[in-house]
């Protein structure tokens, strides 16, 4: 594995006290692989201004306006994140969910041992969902 080491030491990342951060799961569990643009835009939207629990209660027209998306794409990229359980939405309310651990973490978590077949086959049904 090649060292990693950052390129602008004076620019390190580190989490403010504002809070907010993405969970890897976004893409390892390919989350954002089903995901639109527009819903991908919002999602990172309501991470970046929501509070420690995901909660936010910036109003729809502020948020079309602040994303430059029309009406119907901000509703469109809201369900979507609804159907995918990434938000839940009680108007006036936004809360940005805790991701669902994929099938091989809920395992592990569990203390079982997972079977390579198991794992052959949760890989073969993710490489069919991406075709």
């Amino acid at each position: 594995m090649v060292p990693k080491s950052p390129i602008l030491l004076n620019r390190v990342r580190r989490v403010p006290e504002s809070f907010s951060w993405l969970d890897h799961r976004l893409v390892r569990d390919r989350y954002i692989n089903h995901c639109s643009h527009c819903a991908c835009c919002l999602y990172l939207f309501l991470v970046c201004v929501s509070d420690n629990k995901g909660l936010s209660y910036y109003g729809d027209s502020s948020i079309i306006h602040i994303l430059s998306m029309e009406q119907m794409e901000f509703e469109n990229a809201r369900s979507e994140l609804i159907n995918h359980n990434m938000i839940a939405w009680k108007k006036p309310l936004y809360q940005v969910l805790s991701l669902e651990p994929s099938k091989a973490e809920k395992k592990r978590s569990n203390n079982e041992m997972i079977c390579i077949s198991d794992i052959l086959k949760s890989a073969w049904e993710d490489k069919n969902d991406r075709l």
